[in-house]
């Protein structure tokens, strides 16, 4: 009867997996704050891709983790042909086909010395207009590498309407967009840097959007989608579920929320202590983002949700 009358559904094609892959490891390295997340090396990734694949979720996300040599100003080793991300998604490409959504995060922060999601100016100061050339440089070697889904997710303004113009004067019509539409300067992210290795020093609150405005989302996800965004994200998901719902209202194109690393971590270090059950309080948070709205979950338990719904 509940299974009957259930309002919303939680199903395995709803699930993207973030992947974290790095340069220069021979085995995959814990995330101390994410337990059961690693970086991966590139034969682990195969692995764990095919694993999830074969479990059904709806897609993978790939982040890359470069050697802290190969960082510079400009975060260059992001667009190369031999950077860990384009390797990867060659890798994932060969392996998988059409047999899941390739995504790829567009962005420049893992691979810059200074660890912003764009270049700075003689001021210190992002560079907006300079970021979404790189952007482009980015979007276009993610697809060529068999990247499906492109994910400019920096917040820069004009960064959709970059891309597309990008990525179609490259003839790559039918890669997609999964535009950072609504990404919140959230307190939520803190392991997340730890799992890429990044180098920022400060904050990122001139491009992130403000936790205390929700209708300045409304706007955002209006300008990505005139751009044309194929999916628009709110992030963090949890915390911001008024946001996904109000998207999700108005929104005629797919929506998507990450469940972040910090979500992740809080409800894990909760279970390790015995204070409530992994399984029912993961499934609970995830079906929490289906109800507000989200046709597209990432969340780091994306395979284990998998399994557990089977």
């Amino acid at each position: 009867m509940r299974r009957l009358v259930a309002e919303t559904s939680l199903e395995p094609r709803h699930l993207v997996l973030p992947l974290f892959v790095a340069d220069g490891i021979d085995e995959p390295r814990p995330i101390a704050s994410m337990p059961g997340v690693v970086q991966h090396t590139r034969d682990s990734l195969r692995r764990a891709a095919a694993d999830a694949v074969a479990a059904g979720v709806g897609g993978l996300m790939l982040f890359g983790v470069p050697r802290e040599q190969d960082k510079d100003a400009t975060g260059s080793i992001g667009w190369v042909e031999d950077g860990i991300l384009n390797v990867a998604l060659r890798d994932l490409a060969a392996d998988l086909g059409d047999a899941t959504v390739l995504m790829a995060d567009t962005c420049l922060d893992e691979f810059t010395d200074h660890g912003h999601c764009g270049v700075l100016d003689a001021h210190g100061r992002v560079d907006n207009d300079a970021t979404n050339e790189l952007y482009v440089k980015l979007a276009v070697a993610q697809a060529e590498s068999g990247a499906h889904v492109v994910s400019p997710s920096g917040m820069m303004d004009g960064q959709v309407a970059a891309i597309r113009d990008g990525l179609d004067a490259a003839g790559h019509t039918d890669t997609a967009i999964l535009a950072y539409a609504a990404k919140y300067a959230s307190g939520f992210y803190g392991p997340f840097r730890e799992a890429v290795g990044s180098s920022l020093r400060g904050d990122r609150r001139t491009y992130q959007q403000d936790p205390a405005n929700g209708r300045e989302a409304l706007r955002e996800v209006e300008l990505d989608i005139d751009e044309g965004a194929d999916i628009v994200m709110v992030k963090p998901a949890m915390a911001y579920l008024d946001v996904v719902r109000a998207v999700a209202d108005v929104s005629p194109v797919p929506v998507a929320a990450y469940q972040v690393s910090g979500e992740y971590a809080m409800i894990s270090a909760a279970a390790a202590n015995g204070w409530i059950d992994l399984r029912t309080v993961a499934l609970e948070t995830l079906t929490s983002i289906r109800r507000a709205g989200a046709d597209i979950v990432l969340t780091y338990w994306a395979a284990q949700a998998a399994h557990w719904l089977a």
